[in-house]
């Protein structure tokens, strides 16, 4: 029957859709606990947000969760694999903009990448719509093609009235709680939106952090000129200040103040909390060369022109301290150099010229400057050496950990910098020479396209800095299981360091704020809980809406006693919920390690008890296609769609499985692709040739070979099983398929293939395997394993190792010979390189030599004592007979310690059991056939002359030609 995978596999989705295969019902509906015979596994991933297609990184996604979800189902579990999509928030509201303007790069997008056809694009213009498309013609498709055991009736998108009510539930509840509070709070606003956004909505500048900037007042006459600093104590040290004299600047009342900052900064002070007018636009030509006043030393310093001041960034007035900063000491030296420059803007050079740097605290390894010191060390001759930044780094960092402020620091002096920076910047804060400026660490861009600033808003946000829910949230990492187990760490920093957390928007698709509907929960905050709503989604359809109130969810998940009134609807789905929760394992990306993911655990910690905390949380890498990132806006992404057209939906996912373990990043390759098509192509021939074969109904009397196959089969059960408790999709792959493929070889050159009992091992190896396999290549699995037994596979139980068929004796026996055969071939090969014709390359007779039996007392010691080669020479040396023999000991003592090096203790115990001239002597007809060569056999010593070639397992090999 030839493998045609497109026909092959339409036929089992249609069978699954029309049987709902992987709808999953409690089997004990009556029960709240787990009492039934079936034990029930909750797989959840993250649901999609459907503001683009679904390409081939996404594929792997799901498809990771969904062979742990079949492993677990023919471990008799029962399964809930459920999805949902994600629409809350403004990204596909952006994307539906930029498509109704008309935006060349988002048509091209749609129409290049994802195949949108220009009819189609006017259904595209409201966000429902939009979402629905790439719902319904991408997700859902490609989910389906490749066969993801998904339970559809428990689908639902954010914005679904019945999920905003359990939204609003969840947060009335952590409101009462104390938990949801209201305050001034800095947010990352999109200017053109004007609006928080969050790490989803962002192009660029999703690792971002905020900054909090000491902004030191200098003073220019009235005017307050303030500069941005992360190194408060540095102050004193100020030498001049640098302005980007073509940049806008303005003249600005900021808090009853007049203020001189770049007209980007006015705008972030406004938004940080600060009554802001602008009174004049002038240039920042208007400062260069003036004087301004040191706030703290009271000395005025020059304001010099320079290209490489950042309006954007901060208050776009920049101070210097050369003394210890390489980029304002190279920066000086060039101003210095630059007379023609300074005389632009009305600046006497020799006014540049005096500057010399100020020098605050010591540092060991560098000199009095330590800037000079390390621009020269670094060998930096000009701002723009890369060399520079490294220098920078290293000084800032030394002088923060080791530098010690000098006296004229008062009550300061003498100290560390990093034990004294918040008290002395709050000192001069407090007395009015210091403010405070919020900008982030790199520049930050929304999907829209427009820049992200930081802003302080009045908003309501989540307390994850409460100390109590933060245990709570620790303790949930403490019992689950991480996968990889090195993520566990990972989970506890974020707990640590999170803070409050914006969890409201001013407009978006998604849930009203209950108690303030002018806004939106933001997407990161509605997505912590939305599991549970999975096990009751397809229920609550038959309850009305009105009635989805307070009360209704918390007797759904508190019980009876929660509410006066309980309803009794609530608490029939309440047995549902309970049989299903808590999530076995949920599958996420590693980078939602640091939101997503840790405020799953904080509100599952503070919202359910602790039998209801999450299990497990197994982490996944990310995708690279042909060696880069996956990218829809460039178009380098791969549609599932189009790859399982061209190969296959049992391909595409073996290769996704295969290429690396869920956590690690994977490279789609198309060469490689193509080569799983070819494999599994092979293997469906070979397994039509064991099915369509005449098989004995009992099983025959085995050989070594079949015996020694059926013993590696047991292995291969077990490193499968292992493999897949610990999702480690790879290995079970890797083991089942390739691993045993070796062992198929050598099983298929070894023996006689039309044996009965060669045709009966091969079948039952065949349906072992396809069971192990069902997870992987479900389409093939089932439709070979149905053929085979009757059954499909993922309906067969997963296979358990029968000890009856496991052999150490054998399979050591079977390894010997592969590995003389091995032996043999080398010396052919090398008697074929030689420069000359040798004749015995292709011998007539091969004589194989096995070692004497004194030689294989010493093996016993070695397999009894280990690899110490003293303990075995002390041990040996007390047999007489060994003793007279001296160095010859030694010599066999060090090749058979080296020989077992490595090689585990069953192993070594089994191959010292070995009858060694008997095994041979069983496959020499297989060896005569190997080498088309008479196999002759001679003991050492008996019936041939002692020789040191010959030691245990490594006989003396004689090639001889007529």
């Amino acid at each position: 029957m030839e493998y045609d995978p497109q026909e092959l596999e339409e036929r089992w989705r249609e069978r699954w859709a029309e049987t709902g295969r992987y709808e999953a019902d409690p089997s004990d509906a009556d029960s709240a606990d787990h009492d039934s015979d079936e034990d029930p596994t909750f797989i959840t991933v993250p649901y999609p947000y459907p503001s683009g297609g679904m390409h081939i990184g996404h594929a792997r996604t799901y498809t990771v969760p969904d062979v742990y979800a079949r492993y677990r189902r023919q471990q008799g579990d029962n399964v809930l694999f459920p999805i949902a999509w994600h629409v809350t928030g403004t990204p596909i509201i952006g994307a539906v903009e930029r498509l109704k303007k008309g935006e060349e790069k988002q048509l091209s997008v749609l129409r290049d990448t994802y195949n949108v056809s220009e009819d189609t694009l006017t259904d595209l213009e409201t966000p429902m719509g939009f979402a629905r498309h790439f719902i319904e013609e991408h997700y859902k498709k490609g989910m389906q093609s490749l066969g993801l055991s998904i339970d559809w009736r428990r689908e639902f998108t954010t914005n679904d009235e019945r999920y905003s009510k359990f939204i609003t539930w969840q947060y009335e509840t952590l409101k009462d709680r104390g938990l949801l509070e209201k305050g001034l709070h800095p947010v990352k606003y999109c200017t053109d939106e004007e609006q928080p956004v969050t790490t989803h909505d962002l192009l660029e500048g999703e690792e971002a952090e905020f900054q909090e900037y000491t902004l030191v007042r200098f003073g220019h006459g009235d005017t307050v000129v303030p500069m941005a600093t992360l190194r408060p104590e540095t102050v004193r040290g100020v030498t001049n200040a640098y302005i980007d004299p073509d940049a806008d600047y303005v003249y600005a009342d900021v808090d009853g103040e007049q203020w001189f900052v770049s007209a980007a900064a006015a705008e972030k002070l406004q938004l940080q909390a600060h009554d802001v007018t602008v009174e004049r636009r002038v240039s920042g030509a208007e400062l260069a060369g003036e004087r301004v006043m040191n706030p703290v030393t009271g000395d005025e310093v020059l304001v010099l022109p320079a290209d490489f001041v950042d309006a954007e960034n901060a208050t776009g007035v920049v101070m210097s301290v050369p003394a210890h900063s390489p980029d304002d000491y190279v920066a000086l030296q060039e101003a210095k150099a630059d007379d023609e420059r300074m005389r632009e803007y009305g600046i006497d050079p020799a006014d540049v010229d005096d500057i010399e740097p100020i020098p605050i605290l010591s540092v060991e390894g560098y000199g009095e400057i330590p800037a000079k010191s390390a621009v020269e060390d670094a060998g930096v001759t000009s701002s723009d050496d890369p060399a520079l930044e490294k220098a920078t780094k290293d000084l800032y960092n030394k002088e923060f950990h080791a530098g010690r402020l000098f006296d004229e620091y008062g009550e300061f002096a003498g100290e560390l910098v990093e034990d004294v920076r918040t008290r002395f910047r709050d000192a001069h804060r407090d007395e009015g020479a210091f403010g405070t400026m919020q900008e982030f660490s790199e520049e930050v861009v929304c999907r829209c396209g427009a820049d992200v600033v930081v802003a302080e808003q009045d908003t309501w946000f989540l307390r994850y800095n409460d100390e109590a829910w933060k245990q709570k949230a620790h303790d949930v990492v403490s019992r689950m299981d991480a996968i990889p187990e090195n993520t566990r760490g990972e989970y506890d920093h974020t707990i640590d360091w999170l803070n409050e957390w914006p969890c409201i928007r001013n407009y978006g698709l998604g849930t009203r704020l209950p108690w303030d509907d002018d806004f939106v929960i933001e997407p990161l905050s509605d997505s912590t809980i939305y599991m549970a709503y999975y096990t009751i989604a397809h229920r609550l359809q038959d309850v009305p809406v009105e009635e989805l109130d307070r009360d209704f969810f918390d007797a759904l998940f508190y019980g009876a006693d929660a509410v006066e009134d309980p309803d009794e609807k609530a608490l029939e789905l309440r047995k549902e919920w309970n049989y299903w929760y808590p999530v076995t394992y949920r599958f996420s990306a590693n980078d939602l390690i640091s939101n997503h993911l840790t405020f799953y655990l904080f509100h599952h910690a503070e919202l359910f008890d602790q039998s209801n905390w999450p299990e497990g949380i197994v982490i996944m890498g990310m995708g690279l296609l042909e060696g880069e990132k996956m990218s829809s806006s460039k178009g380098h992404v791969v549609l599932p769609g189009k790859a399982i057209e061209e190969y296959g939906a049992d391909t595409v996912r073996f290769f996704l499985l295969n290429s690396a373990e869920p956590w690690q990043d994977y490279d789609w390759r198309a060469e490689q692709v193509e080569s799983v098509r070819n494999q599994l192509e092979r293997f469906w021939n070979r397994a039509d040739e064991v099915i369509n074969s005449d098989v004995p109904e009992a099983q025959p009397e085995l050989e070594q070979e079949d015996r020694w196959l059926l013993s590696k089969l047991q292995h291969t059960v077990s490193d499968v099983t292992e493999a897949m408790e610990q999702s480690e999709t790879r290995s079970a792959s890797q083991a089942a398929f390739y691993n045993f493929e070796e062992d198929l070889r050598w099983y298929r050159r070894r023996t006689d293939l039309d044996r009965p009992a060669a045709r009966w091992t091969l079948q039952h190896v065949l349906e072992t395997r396809l069971r192990l396999l069902a997870p992987f290549i479900p389409f093939m699995t089932n439709e070979l394993h149905e053929r085979l037994t009757g059954t499909p596979a993922e309906d067969a139980p997963w296979p358990e190792p029968d000890e009856s068929f496991e052999s150490a004796a054998v399979e050591a026996s079977e390894a010997q010979i592969e590995r003389l055969t091995e032996d043999i071939k080398g010396i052919q090969q090398s008697l074929a390189n030689a420069d000359e014709d040798v004749p015995e390359a292709d011998p007539d007779r091969i004589r194989l030599t096995v070692a004497a039996d004194w030689k294989r007392d010493v093996f016993q010691t070695v397999a009894e004592v280990g690899g110490d080669q003293g303990a075995v020479m002390g041990k040996v040396m007390q047999d007489p007979d060994l003793r007279e023999r001296g160095n010859e000991v030694n010599d066999v003592v060090q090749e058979l310690i080296e020989f077992v090096r490595g090689r585990d203790d069953d192993e070594v115990s089994a191959l010292a059991d070995l009858d060694e001239y008997a095994t041979y002597e069983a496959a020499a007809d297989f060896l005569s056939r190997e080498f088309d060569a008479d196999i002759e056999l001679a003991l050492e010593g008996e019936d041939a002359d002692a020789t040191k070639q010959a030691i245990p397992l490594r006989p003396a090999i004689e090639l001889e030609a007529e």
